[in-house]
């Protein structure tokens, strides 16, 4: 009877939607994880302006790590969606529908052009680069960086569409509503790295390093803020 009870209890608890509802609060912090992991299995990425030669031998060389860090990347985007819906969700429920409809719109974006990233990048280490294709590899390496750089608006609106939603909802406070909308001047100041060299490059420290760890901070941000936050008053799940 005990394991019974238990077994039937522990299903209760699955499809109740107050666990589906935790499960996609903390798909942001996963989300980070899978990142990290991908970043750290990555091979360092060949910098704008590379010879071909260079270029084709880091995509044929280390093919087996760029896949696994596409897998993880993929995993990444994956649980980045669930946030964004557990994000709209929440904020629905607040009586925020319209930024909640910004998060749904700004996430889909984000995660394309991260599929496109991810596919770009696997694609030239499964086929493309290669002795016969120098040129056209370089040149998607290229066109990769420059991707990277255009996300940067789509990232710099969900943080935007976030923070506007938490705030009307009273959410967060003010200082940190003002914080927030720190981080998406910085966003939006991503997207303007077109310096043919230094840090404000494409490939440069800002676009690589301060404005993925601005997103990192306002994510983990979120994701605290939902964990804290009761369950929904309407079944989201």
């Amino acid at each position: 009877m005990s394991a019974s009870s238990a077994t039937m209890t522990s299903a209760s608890s699955v499809n109740s939607p107050a666990f589906w509802e935790r499960l996609w609060r903390i798909s942001g912090i996963n989300a980070i994880g899978c990142f990290i992991i991908a970043y750290l299995v990555y091979p360092t990425m060949p910098r704008i302006g590379t010879s071909a030669d260079a270029v084709v031998a880091l995509y044929s060389g280390d093919r087996t790590r760029i896949f696994i860090a596409a897998v993880f990347g993929g995993l990444a985007v994956l649980n980045l969606m669930w946030f964004a819906a557990a994000l709209r969700a929440t904020l629905a429920d607040s009586g925020q529908d319209g930024w909640g409809a910004a998060v749904t719109a700004s996430s889909a974006a984000v995660g394309a052009l991260f599929l496109l990233l991810i596919s770009g990048v696997t694609a030239l280490a499964y086929s493309i680069a290669g002795p016969d294709n120098q040129s056209l590899a370089s040149g998607l390496n290229d066109f990769v960086w420059a991707c990277a750089v255009m996300t940067s608006f789509p990232r710099a609106m969900l943080i935007m569409s976030g923070s506007f939603g938490f705030w009307r909802a009273k959410l967060i406070s003010s200082s940190q509503f003002a914080v927030c909308v720190g981080a998406v001047i910085l966003g939006v100041l991503g997207g303007t790295t077109w310096l043919r060299g230094g840090v404000w490059a494409p490939d440069g420290a800002y676009a690589r390093f301060i404005w993925p760890s601005v997103g990192i901070l306002w994510v983990l941000f979120a994701s605290r803020v939902l964990l804290t936050r009761s369950p929904a008053t309407r079944a989201a799940w």
